[in-house]
């Protein structure tokens, strides 16, 4: 039984382009499999949507003209995904902002990730810093649906105004106005966002500003 966790406010980050800049990571691991399989190399429009999507829908997009399918899926489960930590990079400033917010705020990670997060976390040494993990395997609609906001919200029994969502994908943007979350958009400003940061610590000058914490 998961006992629900009382915070002033909750802080909820996407993965992929937020916590980690993994492109290079994304691209090493759907080209293993693609070339395994037969496939050509990765265009610039499968690179975005592999970004985005779960692991089960950007291969049945990259395999969707492919007889190989079932196959790919079947190898994609099967794989050891330590050799492409390599090629993640943690943001600057992610372990500082963490670091300074958690004795006031619920941090936590809304990902579309699925057996992956969880050694990614461990390997780069933050996953005690959140206090709840949603992946795509803890939802039965991954997002844009707002399932694992939702998820989140009853683990720290906040409403919705008293939370944060940063993301930087079309998909994140969907999610957090779903679950009419306050969205922060990371580094990407052509989204639509309640606020707009490029550094992990302006942040923290957002969560600060609303009054919900006073550190």
């Amino acid at each position: 039984m998961v006992i629900p966790m009382k915070k002033a406010a909750a802080l909820i980050f996407d993965c992929d382009g937020v916590l980690f800049d993994s492109r290079q990571a994304n691209i090493e691991f759907y080209s293993h499999i693609a070339g395994r399989f037969g496939l050509g190399p990765l265009e610039e429009e499968d690179v975005e949507f592999v970004h985005m999507h779960t692991a089960d829908e950007s291969l049945r997009y990259l395999f969707r003209q492919s007889p190989h399918l079932e196959e790919a899926l079947a190898y994609r489960l099967g794989m050891d995904y330590t050799p492409f930590i390599s090629y993640l990079v943690m943001e600057p400033g992610l372990e500082e902002l963490l670091s300074l917010v958690k004795p006031d705020v619920g941090l936590a990670v809304a990902t579309n990730r699925s057996n992956t997060i969880g050694t990614v976390l461990e390997r780069y040494g933050i996953s005690g810093y959140f206090d709840i993990v949603v992946s795509s395997l803890d939802v039965r609609n991954p997002k844009p649906h707002p399932e694992c906001i939702f998820k989140i919200l009853d683990f720290f029994e906040l409403p919705a105004a008293k939370s944060f969502y940063v993301g930087d994908s079309l998909i994140d943007e969907e999610t957090a106005k779903a679950a009419n979350v306050p969205f922060i958009s990371y580094k990407n400003p052509s989204l639509q966002a309640k606020y707009y940061v490029d550094q992990m610590k302006g942040i923290r000058e957002i969560i600060k500003e609303s009054g919900l914490i006073k550190a």
